[in-house]
């Protein structure tokens, strides 16, 4: 797939609880085709600490209006940069980048889990999935009430169980301890957040035999598998998680769980 080197013009910059944010921007040229899973490098400008770009999944499309949506959090230099651009700015991306999860097959029972800012891919792929006449439920899980990101977006979509470490909103515990996650039956799991939390899922999957695939948050510098940094053991040998993930099967992952 050809990638793109592109000033998108930003559109919306929203907060949405402390520390999240939603960026949407727009191209002038229509969007290429971008397929769930798949993220972008961001060019930090005006930023002296920060020499790479940024990697971040992308959240939604909009083919219509050639926008895109990301949902970044603010953790550092880079991203505290980003979090202040206002529409009418100007952001560098190279995009799409990476593979992209496996759509599941009509009449299967699909459910979406993720982990905090890890959910930002999982919008577009429930989109993704509805659109193919599959019907898309949801285990998100978050530290506490305060940090519930786009609960109502979701709901659009189908199901939505919620988690809280705290047990201040829905089931306390995390993913893993959802009821409808751990007792009704699921062809396919799709995953992205915490690793600890993509184990203990890719875990509950692998004793029940089910399809699962997870998007890794490794670190990425270039976004093209020049840089080697974001290499992943598998069962085919070291992959870069930016040209050969970021999703993969977690039959395919060395993952000692």
């Amino acid at each position: 797939m050809k990638k793109r080197v592109e000033d998108l013009k930003v559109t919306e910059n929203r907060r949405l609880t402390e520390g999240f944010f939603l960026l949407r921007v727009q191209s002038a040229d229509g969007l290429p085709e971008i397929r769930p899973g798949q993220f972008v490098q961001a060019l930090v400008d005006d930023s002296p600490a920060t020499f790479l770009r940024r990697p971040l999944s992308v959240h939604d499309v909009d083919t219509g209006s050639g926008t895109l949506s990301l949902l970044v959090q603010a953790v550092g230099p880079g991203t505290e940069r980003l979090s202040r651009l206002t529409p009418g700015d100007r952001l560098n991306l190279i995009y799409p980048l990476g593979n992209s999860f496996t759509l599941p097959l009509a009449g299967e029972k699909v459910i979406l889990t993720g982990g905090g800012c890890g959910m930002a891919p999982l919008l577009y792929l429930a989109r993704k999935i509805s659109e193919s006449g599959v019907q898309p439920h949801f285990a998100l899980g978050f530290r506490n009430r305060s940090r519930i990101l786009e609960h109502d977006e979701f709901l659009k979509l189908g199901p939505v169980w919620i988690s809280t470490e705290d047990g201040s909103q829905g089931h306390k515990g995390f993913v893993t301890d959802i009821p409808a996650f751990r007792e009704e039956e699921w062809d396919r799991v799709y995953c992205c957040g915490p690793e600890p939390m993509m184990m203990a899922v890719a875990a509950e999957c692998r004793r029940r035999n089910i399809f699962c695939e997870v998007s890794l948050e490794n670190l990425m510098a270039c976004g093209m598998g020049i840089c080697l940094c974001c290499v992943v053991p598998t069962t085919s040998g070291n992959l870069c998680s930016c040209t050969d993930g970021p999703v993969f099967n977690i039959n395919h992952l060395k993952w000692q769980t």
